[in-house]
């Protein structure tokens, strides 16, 4: 359920208007106006203001400034504050403050400053929400619900005495006989055995690695607390607000590693994204469409909300740059290309004061006359022409296999190698699809993916039988399945499936693997043709797979590196390395056998995505492209286009075909 308003394009921000005298409220409104705004998140961390004192609720100053809001045109996306409870709840109640693995109570004064699992925090919770719920019941500016704020950043496990009376629970629940844990976590191992539920503390830093098995389920169960935190506020809402959408903000999709997303999704009515530029990294628009990818995923395909990202600097990374002239209009509209029907900010009025002073608003503190407040304005304009956009989907022929609990697993202590991590293998794979201008959705290793022409597991390690075996099916009918090396070795208990590695995928595969062999820091092997790779190799025994590349050099020097298994009517591909070169190669001939379309001849620098109707050219080079075939009119300017379209240095042109095409050719 997506808001009915504002219609087109959502364009605005968070808006703090409790930081600011009534003047500077006054000229806001009239700045919205000019910036065409039409939606505001209101009220996020505001809860000392809403409730001054238990019970007592102050909403007088909230419905001025909805009113003021509503008057200038500006929906409200108003949000519960609980992501920062006021100093007098905590000082009534300093058990909730959360308590870290190293048995250290955080103090007060930061966000996500109490325990989603301690008894008054959700009492509190319930009374305010409850409040609010009924107050602004029927408010014609109130368009949508915003819970909370970045659940799992930066609090994803409290270790304090709440959430270990809430783990046990979780525990007797999730295996209701305490043999079946004892079974599940390999207890026998370091003589862990438990006879009692009361004897299992959480996973405490400790001086050697802590159960694998124990700290997996540990963030299950902490994913689920704050779910529960959520899942308590959406049904007061839903009972006392009936009627609106109901969401909360991720923390950065691809940056969420303590939330269960796909679990998330089925609780939210609409997916709603944070993305923050990592500003050092010279690709960081790559970084940026798999963010958005995968909040589009993580919604179904449906259209999702941009709930934050950052007109110019951020404040908390070591180096905070400014983006450079365009760069915010070509991330702004990157996301909406990738299914965003909203474009919002952290925030609209950069603060004086406060630990985000230094973070950029979209109101700078050079005011109006600015370089960034005219692109804001000139991007509102943008948006608005691209109303038609709205509701749209983004097709996509590839798919890439993302799973939580692979993540959660796989960075657990004692791997063979620190170099194995999840994120590595993942940017990797999708950075050279990005290259070659493939478009791809995020799975969860069970879903359907029935659909997709090319599968790539990147990074699943901890793999189910029962999603090998959708794996397995999904090559036997046709499909073409590419997987990186360490991957089906674990079940979801973290422990190793029988027989020889990869257990879960051995027979998909065509081979097993006798041996690891990872590689020193910054040691590099050769593959036969050339290329060169790094972190890893291993001795692959092929039986069904062929050869496809081999190892020139290092310890499986002779043995595969690349392996090909036809198996029904698709095929399974196995690469046991981590290529420096070679690994858009590797894929284009994947996708090639696959019959994946896609441009040819174009830069890496370009990014061309559809959407509906739509085709958006997006150059993040220095130098004009062009683009050959297409047909439509340009979006911006009107302009007729049936064969090239030249898209200047670090612009963006979008191309919407006739009605009766579906997307613009070619």
């Amino acid at each position: 359920m997506y808001p009915e308003r504002p219609a087109g394009i959502a364009f605005g921000g968070d808006y703090n208007p409790e930081q600011w005298p009534r003047e500077v409220l006054e000229e806001d409104a009239a700045l919205m106006r000019e910036a065409g705004v039409n939606l505001v998140s209101l009220g996020m961390f505001s809860w000392a203001l809403m409730e001054p004192e238990e019970g007592r609720f102050a909403f007088g100053w909230l419905d001025e400034i909805i009113d003021r809001l509503h008057a200038a045109g500006v929906a409200v996306d108003l949000a519960t504050p609980t992501a920062a409870p006021p100093a007098w709840f905590v000082a009534a109640h300093p058990d909730v403050l959360p308590v870290n693995r190293e048995g250290r109570r955080i103090g007060f004064g930061g966000r996500q400053s109490a325990c989603s699992s301690a008894p008054a925090f959700r009492a509190a919770t319930a009374r305010l929400v409850r409040a609010l719920g009924e107050h602004y019941r029927g408010h014609p500016a109130v368009v949508m619900w915003h819970v909370h704020n970045e659940y799992g950043a930066p609090l994803g496990e409290c270790y304090c005495e709440h959430s270990v009376t809430a783990w046990r629970a979780w525990l007797r629940t999730t295996y209701r006989d305490i043999s079946a844990l004892n079974d599940a976590w390999g207890s026998t191992f370091w003589g862990q055995t438990y006879t009692d539920w009361g004897q299992i503390d959480a996973p405490r830093a400790n001086h050697t690695a802590v159960n694998p098995a124990q700290r997996l389920d540990y963030a299950r169960f902490s994913d689920a607390q704050h779910r529960e935190h959520y899942l308590l506020q959406r049904d007061i809402l839903r009972e006392t607000a009936p009627g609106l959408p109901i969401t909360t903000n991720f923390a950065g999709t691809v940056n969420c590693k303590s939330t269960d997303l796909w679990r998330w999704a089925r609780e939210l009515d609409v997916i709603a994204n944070d993305h923050y530029l990592r500003a050092e990294r010279p690709d960081n628009h790559i970084d940026l469409a798999m963010s958005a990818d995968l909040a589009r995923s993580v919604a179904g395909g449906a259209p999702w909300m941009l709930m934050e990202h950052s007109a110019g600097a951020v404040n908390w990374q070591p180096r905070n740059l400014a983006k450079r002239p365009g760069e915010m209009r070509r991330n702004s509209l990157a996301h909406v290309a990738r299914g965003s029907d909203s474009v919002l900010f952290f925030q609209f009025r950069a603060s004086r004061f406060g630990a985000e002073k230094f973070h950029s608003g979209m109101v700078p503190h050079a005011g109006t006359d600015s370089e960034q407040w005219r692109e804001v304005v000139r991007l509102g304009a943008d948006l608005r022409r691209l109303a038609g956009v709205r509701g749209s989907g983004v097709p996509a022929e590839v798919a890439i296999v993302w799973d939580w609990e692979s993540y959660w697993a796989l960075e657990l202590d004692w791997r063979p190698s620190v170099d194995l991590t999840f994120r590595e293998r993942v940017d990797a794979f999708y950075e050279a699809l990005w290259r070659e201008h493939v478009t791809v959705d995020f799975v969860h290793p069970s879903a359907d993916i029935s659909g997709y022409r090319v599968v790539v597991a990147p990074s699943s390690y901890l793999l189910t039988e029962a999603s090998a075996k959708n794996l397995h099916r999904y090559v036997e009918a046709g499909g073409h399945l590419l997987v990186s090396y360490f991957s089906g070795i674990v079940d979801e208990h973290d422990t190793i499936h029988p027989g020889p590695h990869p257990g879960a995928l051995r027979e998909l595969l065509g081979l097993s693997v006798e041996e690891f062999h990872p590689l020193r820091e910054h040691e590099t092997v050769t593959l036969t043709g050339g290329d060169v790779a790094r972190i890893w190799s291993e001795r692959v025994r092929p039986a069904g797979a062929v050869t496809v590349r081999g190892f020139a050099g290092g310890p499986d020097a002779g043995h595969p590196a690349v392996t090909r298994h036809d198996l029904g009517a698709g095929a399974a591909w196995y690469l046991a390395t981590a290529p420096v070169t070679g690994l858009r190669e590797l894929l284009a001939q994947v996708l090639d056998r696959a019959g994946v379309s896609r441009p040819r001849g174009l830069p890496d620098t370009l990014e061309l995505v559809r959407r509906g109707r739509h085709v958006f050219l997006i150059n993040h080079g220095d130098l004009p492209v062009t683009v050959e075939g297409v047909s439509g009119v340009s979006v911006f300017d009107g302009v007729r286009h049936d064969g090239p379209v030249t898209v200047a240095a670090g612009a963006v042109t979008v191309i919407e075909a006739p009605a009766a095409e579906e997307t613009p050719r070619p």
